[in-house]
């Protein structure tokens, strides 16, 4: 549930502009992502909870205990209820678009490894494919085929 607000968040903030520089380039917008932290201020229980369930991925049940939340199921309720503050998942956003940032070059560099060397040619063609692909180059999905002339079905059921 929280991934799926975080992802429709994020794309969200990205399509006006919140997150990235004029037209996706540049890095984060980081006068636009103080003034958005400024507005409200993140306890130091959030801060740990969101930079725990960011660094390890791990349940909301664990990070609240490792953000020092109450133990069982009262610390994860109210881990979930701070999760739920704007001011809380926009610190989330911009923790996880800094991490994928950061592991963007490691997975680039993986792909573009598996594409000249990998044993298979298998693999070699679809990361050739997935390179190709962003960069712009992605084959057309689908084709339209337009006839000239009538087109008459008919169909005797009888």
């Amino acid at each position: 549930m929280i991934l799926v607000t975080l992802r429709h968040y994020l794309t969200s903030c990205q399509s006006i502009g919140l997150l990235w520089g004029e037209r996706g380039r540049g890095g984060p917008r980081e006068d636009t992502m103080t003034n958005l932290m400024n507005s409200k201020k993140l306890t130091d229980k959030q801060t740990r909870l969101v930079d725990t369930l960011v660094a390890l991925g791990c349940s909301v049940t664990q990070a609240s205990r490792e953000a020092g939340y109450a133990e069982g199921e009262s610390g994860r309720v109210s881990a979930s209820k701070a999760l739920r503050q704007p001011h809380v998942q926009q610190y989330m956003m911009q923790r996880v678009s800094e991490q994928l940032g950061m592991n963007a070059t490691i997975a680039a560099s993986k792909v573009l490894k598996l594409a000249s060397g990998a044993k298979s040619e298998y693999v070699q063609l679809e990361a050739s494919k997935d390179i190709l692909d962003r960069a712009g180059f992605k084959p057309i999905d689908r084709s339209q085929v337009q006839v000239a002339g009538d087109i008459r079905v008919s169909i005797d059921l009888g």
